[in-house]
């Protein structure tokens, strides 16, 4: 998988990218991740690539030239399944959207800033926008990153034990249930016995029962989506 993140603080993004899960996937040559700053692609004096909203109005507005040739630049070397905008007014990000992410080749990310991205740009280029949360940050880059990292450690190969994400959290829109180490009993909290017995298909009961208990309990809207 290759993914290529437009942005205009590239700096802000390498770090995540230097560690952990997304470091050794890199290493291991299952992702490629590229760094492309948007002033790069203006002839403005100071690297401009921001001007005032037509109509007035608070903040300031990425140009839809500078997008366009960083853009068209790209997709003039290779093609790609999917241009993403990140954005507070997309969709949700969820595990479902991650597991499809994680099987496409070719990957951009646009991070926007100030008040976002001429509408153009959107129209002619976005094929997908995602929201990390119904918040607002100061820019995409941090909502680029938490993406990358969701597809990322799906890629075959990336963890150690390939079936740990898929008992993640939200996979079949279920909570993940509780889980114990070592030591079986710590200040009086004891490890249920069902984990310490080796049976292994009341485990596996046990462990579906929790699952559906603390969905139940925490997030019973994932349980009424299973059911549409």
């Amino acid at each position: 998988m290759r993914i290529d993140i437009i942005t205009l603080l590239p700096e802000l993004l390498k770090s995540p990218f230097e560690a952990s899960i997304m470091k050794r996937a890199i290493e291991k040559e299952l992702v490629e991740v590229h760094f492309h700053n948007l002033r790069d692609y203006t002839d403005l004096s100071y690297n401009q690539v921001d001007d005032y909203q037509y109509g007035g109005g608070a903040g300031m507005v990425i140009m839809i030239e500078p997008i366009d040739k960083c853009i068209s630049k790209l997709k003039s070397e290779r093609n790609y399944d999917e241009v993403i905008y990140l954005t507070p007014d997309g969709e949700t990000l969820n595990q479902q959207i991650a597991n499809n992410l994680s099987l496409k080749g070719n990957i951009i990310m646009l991070c926007g800033h100030y008040k976002g991205i001429d509408q153009r740009a959107r129209d002619l280029f976005i094929t997908k926008e995602i929201s990390i949360g119904d918040y607002v940050l100061s820019g995409g880059e941090l909502g680029a990153a938490v993406l990358c990292d969701a597809i990322v450690r799906l890629l075959p190969g990336v963890l150690n034990d390939e079936t740990s994400a898929l008992t993640d959290s939200f996979q079949d829109n279920l909570l993940a249930p509780p889980v114990y180490t070592r030591p079986a009993s710590y200040k009086g909290l004891d490890v249920p016995e069902i984990l310490l017995s080796g049976n292994f298909p009341k485990i596996e009961k046990w462990r579906e029962e929790q699952a559906y208990k603390r969905t139940e309990e925490r997030r019973p809207d994932l349980l009424e989506n299973s059911e549409n």
